[in-house]
C-alpha cells in the first residue's frame, strides 16, 4: 500500500508545509484539506501548486471533502454543485485523483457555516429514503466529476446523527450508483464507531474502495467517541489488526491514509508528527 498524510492530521499547517513535511517523512502522496487549498489559491495559482507537489516528489491523492451533500435546500444544493465543480476544476488541473464527498446529519436546524442547508428530523428520514437521496446526489455529482477525470469517495460517518453511518450502508448507496468514478472511503475510527463489520469490508469490491483512512481512538464507549478522542495508529483501542487483514483479504492495495482530528496534535511540529505517524502506520500495516 502506499501512505498518505491528510491535512486534517496537521490542522494548524498550511498546504506548503503539509507538502513539505509528507515528502519528507516519507509518504507517497497527500490528503489535501480543503480549507487549505482554499487558502492556497487566494495568491497562487494551481499550476504553482503542481510545481510544488513535483518539486517535493509528492502526489496529490483526494481533496478532503466537500461535506454535507445531502438532504440540503434547493439553493444550497447549487451551492453544493459550484464547490464540486470548482473542485474538481482545481483536482483535474494538479492530476489529484479524488475528492473525498461526506453526506449529512439528519438533524433539524443542524445546517451551520451559513449554508442555509435545511435537514430533516432523524425520525422522518427512513433508510430508503437515504438511500435514495444519497443515489440522487451521488449520482449527479459523478457526472460533474467524470467530466473532469475525478473519482468521487463517499465516507460514511459513524454518528448517531449521520445519515449514513456504516460501511454496509455506504456501500449499498455506491453499489446503486453504479458508477466508476464513486467509490468508497473507510474510516478506521467511523467503522469503530458506527459499529461496522468485518465481513462489511469482506463483502466490497476492493475496485470500490478508493481510500482508507487509518488512525486509532481513546479508550472510550463507543457513543462518546469524538473526533479529538483519535490517536496515532496502535495507540488505541481501535481493532486495527482486524480491519487491515479484512483489506489485504480482499485484495486491497490502494492508499492508507493517516486522517487525525486531534488538537494536541495540532500544536505540534507538523515535521516531527508527519515522522512519527507514518512510523505508527507501518508498524500497524505490518502486523
Amino acid at each position: 500500500m502506499k501512505l498518505a498524510l491528510n491535512g486534517a492530521t496537521t490542522m494548524k499547517a498550511d498546504l506548503s508545509t503539509d507538502i513539505a513535511a509528507a515528502s519528507a517523512a516519507g509518504f507517497d502522496c497527500l490528503e489535501i484539506w480543503a480549507a487549505k487549498l482554499r487558502q492556497f489559491l487566494k495568491s497562487n495559482s494551481s499550476a504553482d501548486l503542481k510545481q510544488i507537489f513535483a518539486e517535493h516528489k509528492l502526489a496529490p491523492y483526494s481533496i478532503n471533502s466537500i461535506e454535507r451533500v445531502t438532504f440540503r435546500s434547493e439553493e444550497a444544493h447549487q451551492q453544493l454543485l459550484k464547490e464540486c465543480e470548482d473542485l474538481c476544476r482545481v483536482a483535474s488541473e494538479i492530476e489529484c485523483p479524488y475528492i473525498v464527498v461526506v453526506p449529512s446529519p439528519v438533524k433539524k436546524g443542524f445546517g451551520g457555516r451559513g449554508t442555509g442547508v435545511v435537514y430533516k428530523l432523524a425520525t422522518d428520514v427512513g433508510r430508503d429514503e437515504v438511500i435514495e437521496e444519497s443515489v440522487r446526489v451521488l449520482s449527479e455529482l459523478g457526472g460533474m466529476a467524470e467530466r473532469y477525470g475525478v473519482g468521487l469517495a463517499f465516507e460514511f460517518l459513524g454518528q448517531v446523527d449521520c445519515s449514513v453511518p456504516t460501511l454496509a450502508l455506504a456501500d449499498e448507496i455506491v453499489r446503486q450508483v453504479a458508477r466508476a468514478n464513486v467509490g468508497l472511503v473507510i474510516d478506521s475510527f467511523h467503522f469503530y464507531a458506527g459499529g461496522s463489520t468485518v465481513e462489511s469490508i469482506e463483502a466490497l469490491d476492493p475496485n470500490r474502495l478508493f481510500v482508507f483512512h487509518i488512525n486509532d481512538a481513546e479508550d472510550r464507549p463507543r457513543e462518546e467517541l469524538e473526533d479529538k478522542h483519535r490517536l496515532l495508529p496502535g495507540l488505541g483501542i481501535l481493532p486495527l489488526r482486524e480491519i487491515v487483514g479484512a483489506l489485504n483479504r480482499i485484495g486491497y492495495d490502494g492508499v492508507t491514509s493517516v486522517e487525525i482530528f486531534r488538537p494536541e496534535y495540532w500544536e505540534r511540529d507538523p515535521f516531527e508528527l508527519a515522522r512519527d505517524a507514518r512510523e505508527a502506520t507501518l508498524r500497524v500495516l505490518s502486523e
